[in-house]
């Protein structure tokens, strides 16, 4: 005979990024970052701000609602601090929104930055006047329940990549990065290197520049098949 289980798991009290941390990777391009990580780290391309969402950066604080449900998300509100990002599994369901207008106005009195999911959300118009930055899969009107079972502050994947709670999520026009708190100090330092060199061939390309010099090299390097 089996219990039954809960209908929500809760961790409040993980581990979190320095407030310097997160302050270094705020402003940065998500493109820019990825390019610190290796080529990786952006949550999958559908993925997008809603409307005209500002850019973000933010701790994660993870939920897993499932599917049509967002009695996780709810928890999510009780546990985030500020300067949070709700970021919310939903096994990729799109048939209904996991928050609407008046959820998306309590995050915002908790004091969280932006909300992230790889489902739907609903109330497009209303969301848009509450101002928070919502990035999502797309809207649908049909809403959820709140039965459960979800969990709050526990590893979930989004969008095909891990995160975990306490990473620092970062998004703009391109859609949403993922920065595991473990490498976030590193990734800092490697922005640097990454905004120079983008910067510097920038001023190139303004300057006249048709081909880089990596590329200019590989097609003179004898590895090239010219064809008649």
């Amino acid at each position: 005979m089996i219990t039954d289980p809960p209908i929500l798991r809760m961790r409040r009290n993980f581990e979190r990024p320095s407030p310097e941390t997160v302050a270094a990777l705020r402003g940065a391009a998500t493109g820019h970052l990825v390019d610190a990580m290796g080529g990786s780290g952006a949550l999958d391309w559908q993925i997008k701000p809603l409307g005209d969402a500002a850019p973000f950066c933010g701790v994660a604080i993870t939920c897993d609602a499932g599917p049509a449900d967002n009695l996780a998300v709810f928890g999510a509100l009780e546990a985030a601090k500020p300067g949070d990002v709700i970021i919310v599994a939903t096994t990729g369901h799109r048939a209904a929104g996991v928050i609407g207008d008046l959820v998306a106005g309590m995050a915002r009195n908790c004091g969280v930055v932006a909300f992230v999911t790889d489902g739907t959300v609903r109330d497009a118009a209303g969301l848009q006047a509450v101002g928070l930055p919502i990035y999502c899969i797309g809207v649908s009107p049909n809403s959820p329940v709140r039965n459960g079972p979800g969990t709050v502050g526990l590893p979930i994947v989004v969008g095909g990549v891990a995160v975990a709670p306490g990473d620092i999520l970062v998004g703009d026009a391109d859609g949403v990065v993922v920065v595991p708190r473990q490498m976030a100090e590193k990734v800092a330092m490697q922005l640097a290197v990454v905004r120079a060199n983008e910067a510097a061939l920038e001023a190139k390309v303004k300057a006249g520049l048709r081909l880089p010099d990596f590329a200019a090299t590989l097609l003179k390097s004898g590895r090239i098949e010219e064809l008649e």
